[in-house]
């Protein structure tokens, strides 16, 4: 858990079915809940299909470029919670180039995994309250960066990311994706062209309190 960062550049040396296999293997026991495992994986294989997911994820990254440039989160919702709309002029975005090796080569990954729930499969606990629903991805995620654990595992490393949810109806369609299920995000998986060992991350005591949000820091009593 301390050396599996986000991996977004590969070598050229291809990943066998069999080790995709054994990393789906590894990853299905993640919790869900109920245990009910809505979660389904696609393979992308195809060329043709890889090409088409590329032009739809450079879609999506545009997007949320256009939201860093004005030094924002993409698509946040900053309205006590809630996401009133678009905060930027996206067709604009779309429109503009912004270059990225992984967006602008992601059909060469050597690894692609598209993972879709459904969405019958989830209990949703906050939903109907009054903000952004969040708690239905904690039976989906978990099992999302178990492949990312199981990879770097054994040498291999990778990144999940959900900025493919934009273009989600073209998705879906180039897939045969079925109504009732939802894309949760993609996974690129391959020989990392780079190993890291050390990651910089808040320390526990930065995020951690006792019995309040505004608590003392949480720490080892003496």
């Amino acid at each position: 858990m301390r050396t599996t960062p986000a991996t977004r550049e590969f070598t050229d040396e291809e990943v066998s079915d069999q080790e995709v296999m054994g990393l789906l293997d590894v990853a299905r026991f993640a919790p869900s809940g109920g245990n009910r495992q809505g979660w389904h994986v696609i393979v992308v294989k195809d060329r043709t299909i890889r090409r088409r997911i590329r032009e739809l994820y450079v879609l999506s990254w545009r997007e949320y470029m256009a939201h860093v440039y004005a030094g924002l989160v993409a698509f946040a919702p900053l309205d006590d919670g809630k996401w009133t709309g678009p905060a930027i002029d996206l067709e604009e975005a779309r429109a503009t180039p912004t270059p990225m090796p992984f967006s602008d080569h992601l059909d060469e990954v050597p690894v692609l995994l598209v993972l879709v729930v459904e969405l019958a499969q989830l209990a949703v606990m906050d939903n109907g309250l009054d903000r952004q629903s969040i708690a239905g991805g904690a039976s989906v995620y978990p099992f999302a960066h178990n492949i990312l654990l199981a990879a770097r595992d054994v040498g291999l490393a990778g990144v999940m990311t959900t900025a493919l949810a934009r273009q989600e109806p073209a998705v879906k369609d180039v897939l045969g994706i079925p109504t009732g299920f939802a894309l949760a995000g993609m996974l690129a998986l391959g020989h990392p062209v780079k190993v890291i060992t050390k990651l910089k991350r808040a320390e526990v005591s930065e995020f951690t309190t006792v019995d309040r949000f505004d608590g003392a820091q949480f720490s080892p009593l003496a």
